[in-house]
């Protein structure tokens, strides 16, 4: 039997499954045996020279967005009128078949959009090229769900489940659950509140699942079963997503408005050109970009070419921003200037630690080098002469 059959005898072990407080061990280890058939359906198989045809594409810009949706429902022509790169579209399904990027110029920033091919269900089991495409999504900085308006609200659904079957966490942060392994010393179990989902004994059946019988297990929060088999498993990534609902011209006004109050959700028209410029503005606000401006001292600063910073991308403080520079710059750090809203006064005085925020400006002082020699003048302690008489040069002889 295969993986895939595996999966799906299990999944309809837990459809019969009544849920109840004593079937929750049960379930709690079924689920567990799900997620690792899942994590070896992602792996290569064995005996296989490499990893497969996959998406050549070179990360370039300050940020990655891809674009994942049902075949057909304008990812392509979305692509084409936000970066202007050609992406062909036509009526029928599947028109692009490999990953098209294209440059989005907004807020002095280069940001990176990823046409994909459309996917279908089944996609995280391998159908059409799914596998491809949400590998291309993880390595992305966000999501932009592109949905038909018109079609019922199933389409969104599917995309979700097919994404955190290969391990997509979208618009979820990470569980509160501390989580190592140890060589000997059992499990141990504590938590900080009172825990309504998971008890000792489910956590210990679901490790000794895993052949794990010696870790240490900390609880910060009420999680569920769900989120201590992502822990473990260790592969898990979370994403911010925006789902985008496109071809709203062809809806009722009711409709529309139901949809823009969902939550991370903006509605758009590519055939009209209806609000493109807050999906763009959406956009920017998910990835939390940072420009900072440079400021050489004794001239004007330069808001030309801004250093664009991300929490995602290394951090948004001083000192990555002194290593975006240059690695070695933090070594020569006496102190740094700065202006702008993260500043309490301006300029502030500021250390390595500080955090920077949008549009801030900044100015950093180098330590002063010393000087080759101990003192200066008669008093000079250092000598650049040789230290032993027959290492000194011998003076040419006078002519006579």
């Amino acid at each position: 039997m295969g993986i895939v059959e595996r999966i799906k005898e299990i999944e309809a072990e837990m459809a019969r499954t009544q849920k109840n407080k004593a079937t929750e061990y049960h379930l709690g280890q079924l689920k567990a045996k799900i997620a690792k058939l899942r994590t070896q359906l992602l792996e290569p198989p064995k005996g296989s020279s490499g990893a497969g045809e996959g998406f050549e594409v070179t990360k370039f810009g300050h940020g990655r967005v891809a674009l994942i949706g049902f075949p057909s429902v304008g990812k392509s022509t979305l692509l084409t009128m936000l970066t202007g790169t050609h992406s062909e579209a036509a009526s029928y399904e599947f028109t692009t078949l490999t990953c098209i990027p294209g440059i989005i110029h907004y807020n002095d920033t280069k940001i990176q959009l990823l046409d994909l091919p459309g996917i279908i269900e089944g996609a995280s089991e391998g159908k059409g090229r799914g596998r491809q495409v949400i590998a291309v999504s993880k390595s992305a900085d966000i999501v932009l769900m592109v949905l038909d308006a018109s079609k019922s609200e199933g389409h969104r659904q599917i995309l979700t489940k097919e994404l955190e079957a290969v391990g997509l966490r979208l618009n979820k942060r990470p569980p509160q659950i501390y989580f190592k392994k140890k060589k000997t010393g059992g499990i141990s179990f504590n938590s900080t509140l009172h825990l309504t989902h998971v008890d000792e004994k489910l956590c210990y059946q679901i490790l000794h699942e895993y052949k794990i019988h010696n870790a240490e297990v900390l609880f910060r929060e009420d999680a569920t079963v769900d989120d201590l088999i992502d822990v473990i498993e260790g592969n898990r990534k979370y994403m911010k997503c925006i789902y985008v609902y496109n071809k709203i011209d062809v809806v009722g006004i009711d409709d529309v408005d139901r949809l823009s109050r969902q939550p991370n959700s903006v509605v758009i028209s590519c055939n009209m050109k209806l609000n493109l410029d807050r999906l763009l503005a959406k956009m920017w606000e998910a990835m939390g970009l940072v420009r900072i401006y440079t400021k050489p001292q004794g001239q004007q600063p330069d808001f030309t070419d801004p250093v664009v910073l991300s929490a995602d991308r290394g951090g948004c403080t001083v000192e990555d921003f002194c290593n975006h520079i240059h690695r070695s710059l933090v070594k020569d750090v006496k102190y740094v200037l700065v202006w702008g809203t993260s500043a309490r006064h301006s300029p502030q005085h500021c250390g390595l630690a500080q955090m920077l925020e949008d549009e801030d400006v900044v100015q950093i002082v180098k330590k002063k080098e010393k000087e080759d020699g101990g003192g200066r003048g008669r008093f000079k302690s250092h000598s650049n002469a040789p230290s032993r008489i027959s290492d000194r040069e011998k003076k040419a002889p006078l002519k006579t």
